[in-house]
């Protein structure tokens, strides 16, 4: 398999900050109406890692991920993206990125090539190279046979997979995936996470995930957070996580760590913990589109 290794290297401003974090978010707010969404956030996410970002509906996930991408502007503190600001140079920061959204995003009347395609031409690939970069995307993520086949006849493992290939045609230095695995079977998840991991381990490229499934938090992340109300509560590896909590339960596990840290937003919580748009509907949408397609 052919990986293109990320490209638009930081500037030598960038450089020293960008060689320890990847994403940095200082006292980053943000509100819907009266309600706070992300509360004075405060996070690091170093260069080459994969970084989870977990929490109940409503916690300020998505938010936080949308002004991560400049899909949100930073109405106080800040974020930098391989050190460039969000706010000042969005369009530095998005040539930096692929994004891959909670909701299903691709078009199930174009082919999987045409899909990628398109993104290629969102992300402004010069027009000789879009060809081959199309190819080593769909091979990344093994669907080059399938690649002239029409999307609305694929799995919802290789959907998520064709959307994975998407964002990977920029060559991106950051990948952000919003519960990327959502309404997929044990197989096609495991599916999923094999080509990134494959991917990241080639080319060094940072992940930053969201996802509700703890043991692919546990299995796949070197570090994660757990947000809860706008603010992180915890924040290490995996096991440090655990090992935090072994004085009180006997053998932790991560979910033990979710459930711990997020108390009744587990259940749904106050009317504050889903307004940030991660509510239930959100997720009931998003599950039966996948449903939809496989």
């Amino acid at each position: 398999m052919t990986v293109r290794l990320p490209e638009n290297p930081p500037t030598d401003e960038a450089a020293a900050e960008g060689a320890a974090a990847a994403v940095r978010c200082s006292g980053l707010e943000y509100a819907f109406g009266a309600t706070r969404a992300v509360d004075n956030l405060d996070l690091t996410v170093r260069t080459g890692e994969v970084f989870g970002l977990l929490g109940p509906n409503g916690a300020g996930k998505t938010t936080a991920i949308r002004a991560i991408t400049t899909l949100l502007p930073v109405p106080a503190g800040m974020v930098t993206v391989f050190g460039h600001d969000t706010a000042r140079d969005r369009m530095a920061v998005r040539r930096l990125l692929g994004y891959v959204p909670q909701q299903l995003s691709a078009d199930g009347g174009l082919t999987g090539r045409e899909n990628v395609s398109l993104f290629a031409r969102v992300y402004d690939v010069p027009r000789r190279e879009r060809a081959p970069r199309v190819a080593e995307a769909l091979e990344a993520v093994a669907l080059t046979e399938a690649a002239d086949r029409l999307a609305g006849t694929y799995s919802g493992g290789m959907i998520r997979r064709l959307e994975l290939a998407q964002a990977l045609v920029s060559a991106p230095r950051l990948l952000i995936l919003d519960e990327p695995t959502i309404g997929l079977d044990p197989i096609a998840r495991t599916s999923v996470w094999d080509r990134i991991d494959e991917i990241r381990q080639a080319t060094g490229m940072t992940v930053l995930v969201t996802t509700h499934y703890m043991d692919e938090a546990e299995q796949y992340c070197d570090r994660v957070a757990l947000m809860h109300r706008g603010r992180i509560r915890a924040l290490g590896t995996p096991e440090q996580l655990k090992a935090d909590l072994a004085g009180e339960l006997e053998a932790p596990t991560l979910e033990d760590v979710f459930r711990h840290h997020a108390g009744q937003g587990l259940h749904g919580g106050s009317s504050a913990d889903s307004s940030d748009g991660e509510d239930f509907r959100d997720v009931r949408r998003t599950r039966r589109t996948a449903t939809r397609v496989g």
